[in-house]
């Protein structure tokens, strides 16, 4: 394993990649509050089937930094998946299959359905995630509105004073709520914790929730790939999606999301919480190497 770092358009990317360069990439993504050691388990069993495995921090997190102060501290869901697409553009890698949780499933949809032609497969964990900001207008079942109150939090300045004074113990009761039923040790959390001193993580953060709520505007340079985010385009590779019953940001999963894919599709169900690959690694490395597998039985050699 390598801490590394290219040079993006709009960020410096720092990433950690795990076995041989000449290797079938995979790109694991993150989410919201977690970071690359999510995929602590997963990416070296990859690597060991001979991915080359790359585990981006994702903006506003850890050493990834923006090339500019100019730049908008945007969270929105096209500048996540711009940013996946970037990287590969960065290292010179022509396609990949894209997996990811949470921030990283959103990512991983959103550059898929937008630049299909990069992606080799998909994994993501809850499924179709990418947003309409005007269905987000909709209220959810009040057991549900209330597992997401961090959102409603962050939509005030509040908010935004609350996570920038608190994030630690703010994302650690996170944590503990979204995976009731897993065990993890202090020495994890405070290893993932100081991603989040990251200097443009609350603007991120914030951002991010805003946006999709549509109380707030995004990027102007985002907007084209938005508008056609807007109009739920279809997944068009293999895709495997993922679920776990102990989640309560997740009631149903993606049980309902099967439409939204067009090629190869297999749904997963496992009695986890929220952080999947933390708390069943082993059933999101198969679903990679599934994926990748599918490739090869589709008469395909390599990438």
């Amino acid at each position: 394993m390598a801490l590394r770092s290219v040079r993006t358009p709009v960020l410096e990317i720092y990433y950690y990649e795990y076995g041989p360069e000449t290797g079938w990439p995979v790109v694991l993504s993150h989410g919201f509050p977690y970071d690359p050691h999510a995929y602590n388990e997963v990416a070296p069993h990859l690597a060991q089937e001979g991915a080359r495995v790359l585990v981006p921090y994702l903006r506003g997190f850890g050493p990834t930094r923006y090339l500019s102060s100019s730049t908008m501290r945007s969270g929105q869901q096209a500048a996540l998946g711009s940013d996946l697409i970037a990287l590969l553009d960065a290292l010179g890698i022509q396609k990949a299959i894209l997996a990811g949780f949470d921030w990283g499933g959103l990512a991983s949809c959103v550059a898929t359905a937008l630049w299909p032609e990069r992606v080799v497969g998909l994994v993501s964990y809850a499924g179709y995630d990418i947003y309409n900001r005007e269905g987000q207008k909709q209220a959810f079942d009040p057991k549900l509105e209330s597992v997401m109150w961090y959102q409603h939090l962050f939509q005030s300045e509040r908010g935004r004073l609350c996570l920038a004074a608190n994030r630690r113990e703010l994302c650690r009761l996170l944590w503990k709520q979204w995976s009731p039923t897993w065990s993890w040790d202090d020495g994890l959390f405070d290893r993932t914790a100081s991603s989040f001193d990251n200097p443009d993580f609350v603007d991120v953060v914030i951002h991010c929730y805003r946006h999709c709520l549509d109380m707030e505007e995004g990027d102007q340079s985002l907007e084209d790939l938005e508008k056609i985010l807007a109009g739920k385009p279809k997944i068009c590779v293999p895709a495997i999606t993922l679920d776990g019953t102990q989640d309560p940001l997740k009631p149903g999963g993606s049980a309902a999301h099967g439409g939204m894919f067009a090629a190869r599709h297999e749904r997963r169900v496992f009695d986890v919480g929220h952080a999947f690959p933390m708390e069943a690694p082993d059933a999101f490395a198969a679903a990679v190497l599934d994926v990748y597998h599918w490739h090869l039985q589709a008469g395909n050699d390599g990438y």
